[in-house]
């Protein structure tokens, strides 16, 4: 999944990141305001699902874009799912 289109992130794609970010940075408040243990691992855990639904996110429309590329050039596209499967595996 190596092409110029892969590395043009949609502003939704930076939007969600963004998201995370208000998430940590309202966490670290909490901290700073010795909110309750439970609230925090909460607000962290909202975060780390966050993460996760973005990187799927990710290589699900990077990989769109890298299927259509190939199909309209001719070449295969087992290897790109394989590839996208592994990324989203590591990321685990």
């Amino acid at each position: 999944m190596e092409n110029q289109e892969m590395n043009d992130y949609s502003q939704d794609m930076k939007n969600r990141l963004k998201r995370v970010e208000g998430q940590i940075r309202g966490v670290l408040k909490m901290m700073e305001e010795g909110k309750e243990c439970k609230d925090v691992i909460t607000q962290l855990s909202a975060a780390r699902s966050a993460m996760d639904r973005s990187i799927g996110y990710i290589v699900a429309k990077n990989l769109e874009t890298c299927i259509r590329s190939s199909e309209e050039n001719g070449e295969p596209t087992d290897e790109l799912i394989q590839e996208a499967v592994q990324m989203i595996v590591k990321s685990r």
